[in-house]
């Protein structure tokens, strides 16, 4: 059984959705990793992820797709880059990560409710 949260934990997890405006190989990540940087609209602006997303998603395949992301974690120094928001994923049967998404287009920048 997972471990049980108040309902006023989750509400400071802020989670919102951008769109993959670039991505680029990342190969001074000790795991393999894509370096993201996602369009979370004019309140947020464009952020930066590093993503170990590399067995489902090319850098080509991912720009113009809607992430989730946690925007409001610390910045974390992976290597020689600065990850401001974590994108968020589902392992599959394997261990590999895949996107959360959402399902249709929404507004950059929605939180999720």
């Amino acid at each position: 059984m997972p471990e049980q949260i108040s309902y006023a934990d989750f509400e400071r997890v802020d989670i919102r959705v951008g769109t993959v405006v670039e991505a680029l190989p990342f190969p001074e990540a000790r795991k393999p990793a894509i370096k993201l940087k996602i369009d979370f609209g004019p309140d947020i602006g464009i952020r930066k992820s590093s993503a170990q997303i590399t067995v489902h998603y090319a850098p080509e395949t991912l720009v113009g797709r809607q992430v989730l992301a946690v925007v409001n974690f610390p910045p974390r120094q992976i290597g020689p880059f600065r990850s401001e928001v974590l994108t968020l994923g589902f392992a599959d049967g394997e261990g590999a990560i895949v996107l959360a998404q959402p399902g249709l287009p929404v507004p950059n920048g929605g939180k999720l409710l």
